[in-house]
């Protein structure tokens, strides 16, 4: 596979069309004011010689601040999105309290061109949603992997 990798975890609780997910807004000024298709999975890149599943634990720690809740570990596989990137990702069935979450920030020049630097976090917000609401909020690339769990929890 070319391009960039990435890895991530979508937690899930409950059971079958009742299950929800966790997702987090997008942070930084590009998503401030973007709803639908402005939320993610929590996931980042990895390099080509780390352990994807090591890539996806690290990368849940970065933005959410919390470890990964103890719960099974369910592969959803890879797609690849914009840009020729390929996103590994797999479901853990668990829990997390949305207000235990820190979230890690990233720097970006803002506005560009104007030389000041800004700190944002990672994801602004964190919520649990139901699997049709977050086909809604989930960026397009991504849903795919809701299908896939909506699938294994068939």
């Amino acid at each position: 596979m070319g391009g960039k990798q990435s890895a991530g975890i979508l937690l899930f609780r409950g059971t079958g069309p009742e299950a929800e997910v966790l997702l987090g807004h997008m942070g930084g000024p590009f998503w401030a004011k973007r709803d639908e298709g402005g939320w993610s999975i929590p996931k980042g890149e990895c390099d080509p010689e780390e352990d994807p599943q090591a890539a996806a634990e690290r990368e849940f720690r970065e933005e959410l601040g919390v470890p990964v809740p103890d719960g099974e570990w369910v592969a959803l596989g890879s797609a690849r999105q914009s840009g020729s990137k390929t996103v590994t990702i797999w479901a853990v069935h668990s829990d997390l309290d949305p207000d235990l979450v820190t979230p890690g920030t990233f720097e970006l020049e803002w506005p560009r061109g104007s030389g000041n630097v800004q700190e944002f976090p990672e994801l602004d917000q964190v919520a649990w949603f139901g699997l049709a609401q977050a086909e809604e909020k989930l960026a397009k690339g991504q849903r795919v992997f809701l299908n896939r769990l909506a699938e294994q929890l068939a």
